[in-house]
Formats: C-alpha cells, structure tokens, sequence
C-alpha cells in the first residue's frame, strides 16, 4: 500500500508565471503536445488518422475517460497538483485553456524554477508525465475538457476533495504564483 503523499508549502516571494506558447520545445519537460501533428499515418476519400501518442496509465492502471469543466479564471495560483503514477491528458474542447506546470525537485515538490504556463486551444492537448504539478485556469466563465487518465487517480482524488481520506497517489502544494 502506498504511503499518504506529501504536502508542501512555500513561503516565499510571488512567483510570476508567463504564458508562453505551446510548442514541442517549449513543453517536453512537462509532457507531450497533442494536436500539432498533420502528417496521417492512414489517408482515404473517407478519414484521415494518425498517432500522436501512446498513453501510459503506469503499472496496473486502468485508463479513464473524463468530461471536466473548468471554470477558474483567477490569475493568482495558490496551489498546484501532481499525479505520481500516470501520464494525463487534456483536450479543450469548447475553448482555450491556460495550464501551468512544473517539474518536480528531487524530494517530490514543485519546483518553482520550472513553473511555465501554456495557452493550449481547441484542436490542441497536451500529455503531462507522471510527477508533472499543474493547475488549469480559463479566461471565459466555462470551458469543457476531454481527459485521460488513470481510475484510480481520480477515485484517489475525489475521495482526498469530499474529506474522507488524505491523497495517496497525488499531491497539491500551496505555492505563491501569479500569471502575466
């Protein structure tokens, strides 16, 4: 059984995160940029396909498909979350997203050194590795996702944001951030 994760809290100056555009460069510390693509690895009269991505839920996970709305259009970033044990996808679907990100230090937390934001559109996704920190902002009331994950991840999650038990597979730390 896993241990109970970590928290972490930061107290220092404001960090100021600039949003910078997504590209493979700019985001393969993080994870994966989806949707960028345009080469089909099949083309017909009738479909175009192709794959982006092999998607890794880590050992013994089963992979999870969900519907999130996103409704934070706050500039300050007061906390971020890390997933330990899978990769996660996110798709805009009906408008644009701003995800920050982070890669972990050598103890687990975020570090804040590496704290980048990226607008990602509709028609685009992104992959964030397993230990990747996040958080999703918006710039309109609502903007529904696509997600991939792992089921136990979420079924970790929702059991740590309805009180009954501390996060086992995930962490969220308090950090002082602002985006420009």
């Amino acid at each position: 059984m896993m241990q109970p994760a970590e928290s972490f809290r930061y107290d220092q100056a404001m960090v100021t995160i600039d949003v910078q555009p997504l590209t493979n460069e700019n985001f393969h510390s993080y994870g994966w940029v989806l949707g960028k693509s345009d080469i089909p690895g099949f083309r017909s009269a009738e479909t175009d396909f192709w794959e982006e991505h092999v998607f890794d839920p880590g050992a013994g996970g089963e992979t999870q498909i969900l519907w999130v709305n996103y409704r934070n259009q706050q500039r300050a970033v007061t906390s971020l979350e890390v997933h330990r044990l899978t990769q996660q996808v996110l798709i805009p679907l009906t408008g644009e997203i701003t995800q920050v990100v982070a890669e972990s230090s050598a103890d687990g937390s975020p570090n804040l050194a590496t704290i980048r934001a990226f607008r990602v559109e509709t028609r685009q996704g992104i992959c964030m590795r397993p230990g990747c920190w996040h958080t999703t902002r918006v710039e309109v009331p609502e903007v529904q996702c696509m997600m991939l994950t792992r089921r136990s991840t979420t079924v970790d999650l929702l059991a740590h944001l309805t009180g009954q038990r501390a996060l086992l597979e995930s962490a969220i730390a308090a950090v002082v951030g602002r985006l420009t």
